[in-house]
């Protein structure tokens, strides 16, 4: 029987030769992803913990990044209760603040490699489908379970095929291409689906992967999937990564999909997500000329260096707007590190940029960015439901890092082929 990439991970690793969409089946994920909400799920079995010990401690991955560093006394003591847990049961894979983004950090640190099943307790565990990996989100409970057992049941998704084709136009990023598609499909257009991405990907490059498989929650689908190709062993090369580390599993020819969707991205746009939905998708144009107050480049969406080299290209030699903040968000320790030595840093804070700690503050409106009341954020970032940067009367806008960087030139929603083309 041929199968989907979803069914053969699966089959895998619940040791069945072959799963067909629906069936419940029993796995033992390779790692479990937790940030700060680690304390709360450990909290909940603390006497199982005691009695039974953690599993494994090679299996949790745990890294403090929402709320870095601490902005109040019970952040800091469930920051502290963390680092009591990981000392007293060895956990092996610990980031503590500063490090960067949980999501980035799984990749960028070799922990998601192609064919493996990693499960966590953050919706855009999505993220390493990027790089071939079986990768979703569960509840805390589900986690906490996971601590003590090492193994949890999921249902196998059906499979959503989509098919790129074409060149993307100047100006015009991945970002770009996954906002069209969730505008397309809508919001719930992918629920508890698989979707792989075929055709002509090989234009995307791993960190644009990253941003494509990350958003694929927003519409709704259980794991998102790009095959293993030269791009992604070229990258995990890059990052000290053998190829004898990883078997790379990759759908059958023939295999059964629930929806097959063919995208021409040589069509596409630059586009923008208004509020409150990530599925409202407009061009650019459509709402071109409309007043910003806050700009936000980075998330673990867009805060790569491939991200921060687009802004720094365009805002070279220029200012930020008088009435716009522009935040800079590195999505990790190396990423910054990196930004620095190609000068990328200075550009940007030389423009009135403003660089922040590698974390996700501003995103989830934990500290470090919260909007006021009547105020318009565009943002890199992934969500923009109302009150999502801590504000229920402020608005935020999805876009491109290069739409959010041409636009804070400007101080006010602007097509960034305005610039590109200028160059």
């Amino acid at each position: 029987m041929s199968m989907t990439f979803a069914e053969k991970v699966l089959a895998k690793y619940a040791k069945e030769k072959e799963v067909v969409p629906g069936q419940i089946v029993t796995v033992k994920p390779d790692h479990l992803l937790m940030h700060d909400n680690a304390s709360p799920i450990v909290q909940k079995i603390k006497l199982e913990l005691e009695q039974y010990g953690l599993y494994n401690a090679s299996l949790p991955i745990i890294v403090l990044d929402h709320v870095i560093p601490a902005d109040n006394e019970k952040t800091a003591t469930n920051h502290k209760l963390i680092r009591e847990f990981v000392k007293k049961y060895k956990v092996q894979h610990f980031f503590d603040i500063g490090y960067g983004i949980c999501h980035q950090l799984v990749v960028e640190k070799g922990l998601a490699l192609p064919g493996q099943l990693l499960l966590g307790s953050d919706s855009h565990t999505c993220s390493y489908g990027a790089v071939g990996a079986f990768s979703t989100g569960i509840d805390r409970t589900e986690a906490a379970a996971l601590l003590l057992t090492g193994e949890t049941w999921l249902k196998v998704p059906q499979s959503i095929k989509m098919i790129l084709e074409g060149t993307l136009q100047e100006g015009v990023s991945a970002k770009d291409v996954v906002l069209y598609i969730i505008g397309d499909i809508s919001a719930s257009g992918a629920n508890y689906c698989s979707i792989e991405f075929h055709g002509d990907i090989h234009q995307f490059s791993a960190e644009e992967r990253f941003t494509i498989a990350n958003m694929g929650v927003e519409m709704g689908a259980k794991n998102v999937f790009f095959p293993v190709d030269d791009v992604t062993i070229k990258y995990l090369k890059s990052i000290g990564v053998a190829r004898s580390r990883y078997a790379p599993i990759n759908p059958d020819d023939g295999a059964v999909y629930v929806q097959e969707l063919t995208y021409d991205i040589s069509d596409i746009s630059p586009v923008i997500a208004v509020p409150h939905g990530v599925d409202k998708v407009k061009k650019v144009t459509d709402v071109e000329g409309l007043e910003i107050q806050q700009c936000l480049i980075g998330t673990c969406t867009n805060g790569r260096l491939s991200d921060f080299r687009i802004a720094a290209k365009i805002l070279k030699g220029k200012k930020v707007h008088p009435n716009v903040r522009l935040l800079l968000l590195p999505s990790s320790r190396q990423v910054y590190l990196d930004a620095l030595k190609e000068g990328l840093i200075d550009t940007l804070v030389d423009a009135g940029g403003v660089l922040l700690p590698p974390g996700c503050g501003p995103c989830l409106g934990a500290h470090q960015g919260v909007l006021a009341p009547g105020e318009r954020c565009l943002s890199t970032s992934n969500r923009n439901f109302k009150g999502r940067m801590g504000c229920n009367e402020a608005e935020i806008y999805l876009a491109s890092p290069a739409t959010v960087a041409v636009s804070a030139i400007y101080g006010k929603i602007t097509d960034p082929r305005k610039e590109v083309h200028r160059k």
